[in-house]
């Protein structure tokens, strides 16, 4: 019983922030479906913390297209997003669950970039190819979600150094100047960090694709 009063303070705390209902959806709805999906995915402990509900609003409006919320926030739906916030607080989970919502031209794959030079060690440079080129046939996927930028190394094939990352990403910007994909990163990264990482260009480049959407940088990890 105690559960579940403490769920009923949960649920109305945070659907007091929720301040904003927009003609198209009621977010109370959208909050309580990931919240549920959330539990069924990630365990029964799972739930939306209040400190994030700001940072979640935004994230569902971009996904389900919402354009008048998205205007009030500043969003562009043309971009893709870039969703900052320290190690454990949720990123790659909420993009996980952002999958559920967003329409099926929309759709995206979360895929690690560690895993993708990890690929590259194998495959060579037709790795780059496979995540930059867009969508060639009907059934493969054109738009990613790159987990964790940052945590990939630069790699080798044959000798010959590459920094994998940043030309998947440099070759996917000339397509989305040609309004042919979007791209989706998390990172632990600052601005400062990813041009370290990466290059002015890049960093450049990736104010003109993406949206960027940042968790506090106090936010605890969520899975202590």
């Amino acid at each position: 019983m105690q559960n579940r009063t403490n769920h009923q303070e949960h649920n109305t705390s945070i659907a007091a922030q929720i301040k904003t209902i927009s003609n198209l959806f009621d977010y109370n709805q959208v909050f309580n479906f990931l919240e549920q999906k959330g539990k069924e995915l990630y365990g029964p402990k799972f739930q939306i913390h209040q400190d994030d509900v700001s940072t979640i609003l935004k994230l569902t409006a971009y996904f389900l297209q919402d354009q008048e919320l998205c205007q009030k926030q500043n969003i562009d739906l043309n971009k893709g997003i870039m969703l900052t916030g320290p190690i454990g607080c949720g990123k790659t989970t909420l993009m996980n669950l952002c999958r559920l919502i967003c329409s099926n031209e929309n759709k995206f794959v979360v895929k690690s970039a560690r895993d993708i030079t990890f690929e590259f060690i194998q495959d060579g440079y037709e790795t780059i190819h496979r995540y930059s080129r867009g969508k060639i046939y009907s059934s493969e996927f054109r738009n990613y979600c790159f987990d964790d930028l940052g945590t990939e190394k630069n790699m080798k094939h044959f000798g010959n150094e590459c920094n994998v990352l940043a030309e998947i990403l440099l070759s996917r910007y000339d397509l989305f100047i040609a309004g042919k994909l979007k791209t989706h990163i998390t990172t632990n990264l600052s601005a400062t960090e990813l041009e370290e990482a990466y290059g002015n260009r890049l960093r450049s480049r990736l104010r003109e694709m993406v949206n960027l959407i940042g968790f506090d940088m106090s936010v605890q990890d969520k899975r202590k």
